[in-house]
């Protein structure tokens, strides 16, 4: 159940933005944007270790990822949209 994952244990601070991005302020806001958009398009019902491995696999796409900062709002919610849908077709067992 989505009710179970605590959203605020793996949002991101600039600290953990900091090697990687000029701005890790920004760079630890828009992680965070992305984050909110996983946990909140996600089912309701959705199993509580599913949603800690996509929130764990989002990190890890965008952490480091350079064009952070350059993506918009909008292509960001359809990469988190296509995610969710795609998330049992795609081989993602290297982050779980």
């Amino acid at each position: 159940m989505k009710d179970n994952v605590d959203i605020h244990v793996v949002l991101a601070t600039p600290e953990d933005m900091g090697e990687y991005h000029e701005d890790p302020s920004e760079a630890a806001e828009r992680l965070n944007f992305i984050l909110h958009a996983m946990y909140d398009h996600a089912e309701e019902d959705i199993e509580t270790d599913r949603l800690e491995r996509i929130l764990h696999y989002t990190w890890e796409q965008w952490h480091q990822n350079s064009s952070l900062l350059e993506i918009d709002d909008d292509e960001l919610l359809d990469w988190v949209d296509h995610t969710l849908a795609t998330w049992d077709d795609a081989d993602n067992s290297e982050f779980y």
